[in-house]
């Protein structure tokens, strides 16, 4: 299960406000193809948010942590009976971490008076 950091997690919480849910889990719970549609929406959006029809609180929170752990996401949110989950690309993953390994360097920034000397 991926891990978020407090900022990334308000940011992503800001992008899934407008989002509509992509799959609602039924009382029937988890099944192969409904795992299988989850997987097919966090590696075509990355960050979904899926409703869930379970009354009961703590089957709910079970449900949400076993979803992350099988989808290796990362928990984004979970209020009342939507679940926010997010999980990166793994291309995308791939060039953030050449970008931090490549850190540029920079020219100083050269004033009037410097071009006057």
């Amino acid at each position: 299960m991926l891990t978020l950091t407090i900022a990334h997690r308000r940011e992503l919480k800001a992008q899934a406000h407008a989002l509509n849910p992509v799959v609602m889990i039924g009382k029937s719970g988890l099944s192969p193809s409904v795992i299988e549609e989850l997987d097919r929406g966090l590696s075509s959006h990355e960050l979904i948010k899926i409703r869930v029809l379970i009354d009961d609180r703590i089957a709910r929170s079970e449900l949400f942590e076993k979803i992350c752990q099988l989808l290796n996401a990362a928990p984004v949110q979970h209020i009342g009976k939507i679940f926010i989950i997010y999980r990166p690309r793994p291309e995308e993953a791939e060039k953030q971490q050449e970008r931090s390994s490549q850190k540029k360097t920079r020219t100083p920034f050269r004033t009037k008076r410097s071009f006057q000397n």
